[in-house]
């Protein structure tokens, strides 16, 4: 995740002080639920204390992107650490997959053999974490000027409705008797940790896999290009991300026979389209005058393969 305040900002400070807050408060209604839930029998406690570690890990790795965003790249990562929290993300959304799939084993088992439940400290335990949850994404929606604080921020909001639900569980037992409402309770929680895990491996092993971005068109891009003046053709074009929120580009761009000088209009025009229109800010560009084709994934101009050595390319990149 990606925070685009200066580290040394106002702002950034204020961020990563709400960030601070919000990763304490979590960690402790997580570590107290669970305790509660195992004193209490109460499966649906411990459902939402797994519900309430991904809300930390949320907030953990959009934590972390503000660290490492003030890290330069280097020889040895010419991008960056943009892609740590992306690996992060995967590791940690993969085992919440597992730790679902043990609370829904768990809850079947139950709702064959219901467990007493103490459903008064259910609701108290329930209750401190709608007000922790609430607090929380009150914070971040002061601070969410950036896409992934504002998905925090509507993780949060939706978890402070989850976390109601096991009060409107409590209050359930304790007026009907039912035990089998926990179980029940913690399937449908299960449910919503695996829709919320499910999302994040499939949008972090398209990063990492270098799949085109989520809501990218191709077509759309190569067309603009291709409408740009002095563009001829646009073809092996690639687009990747390099991590959650940013970009990359690379393409061959067929223009006229012109010297590298004359063509620098051109690629101001290509990097232009490019950023304000895509938000793709590193683009690298080949110029060719001659028409390309692939060999076993080489791309080689028509002329050098018929022994001309004649052929121009010349290249444009930006960042």
């Amino acid at each position: 995740m990606h925070v685009h305040a200066a580290p040394s900002s106002p702002g950034a400070k204020r961020t990563q002080f709400v960030l601070r807050f919000s990763l304490v408060a979590t960690l402790a209604y997580v570590v107290v639920t669970f305790v509660a839930g195992l004193r209490a029998h109460s499966l649906a406690l411990i459902s939402e204390s797994g519900h309430n570690a991904s809300d930390f890990l949320s907030l953990l790795l959009s934590f972390t992107a503000v660290y490492f965003q003030s890290r330069p790249a280097g020889p040895s990562k010419t991008f960056g650490y943009q892609r740590a929290g992306v690996v992060a993300a995967f590791i940690n959304a993969a085992t919440l997959i597992a730790i679902s799939l043990w609370i829904a084993i768990e809850a079947v088992h139950r709702l064959a053999a219901p467990l007493v439940v103490q459903p008064r400290l259910m609701m108290i335990v329930a209750a401190a974490g709608v007000v922790m949850n609430g607090v929380i994404a009150i914070l971040l929606w002061g601070v969410a000027r950036d896409v992934n604080l504002r998905s925090a921020f509507l993780h949060m909001a939706g978890d402070t409705l989850s976390t109601a639900a096991v009060i409107a569980g409590g209050a359930a037992i304790l007026l009907t008797g039912q035990n089998w409402i926990d179980p029940a309770l913690s399937l449908l929680i299960a449910a919503l940790i695996l829709w919320t895990s499910f999302g994040i491996v499939r949008e972090t092993l398209n990063i990492l896999l270098e799949g085109t971005p989520h809501g990218v068109s191709l077509a759309e891009i190569r067309s603009g290009m291709e409408a740009v003046e002095g563009v001829v053709d646009v073809h092996d074009l690639h687009v990747w991300s390099l991590g959650s929120n940013s970009s990359a580009l690379a393409c061959h761009v067929t223009i006229a026979d012109i010297p590298p000088s004359a063509s620098a209009g051109i690629l101001a025009r290509l990097n232009h389209l490019l950023k304000e229109h895509f938000h793709i800010c590193h683009a690298t560009i080949q110029f060719e005058h001659t028409t390309c084709k692939e060999l076993n994934g080489c791309v080689v101009p028509m002329e050098e393969m018929a022994g001309n050595p004649s052929y121009g390319h010349h290249h444009g990149h930006t960042h």
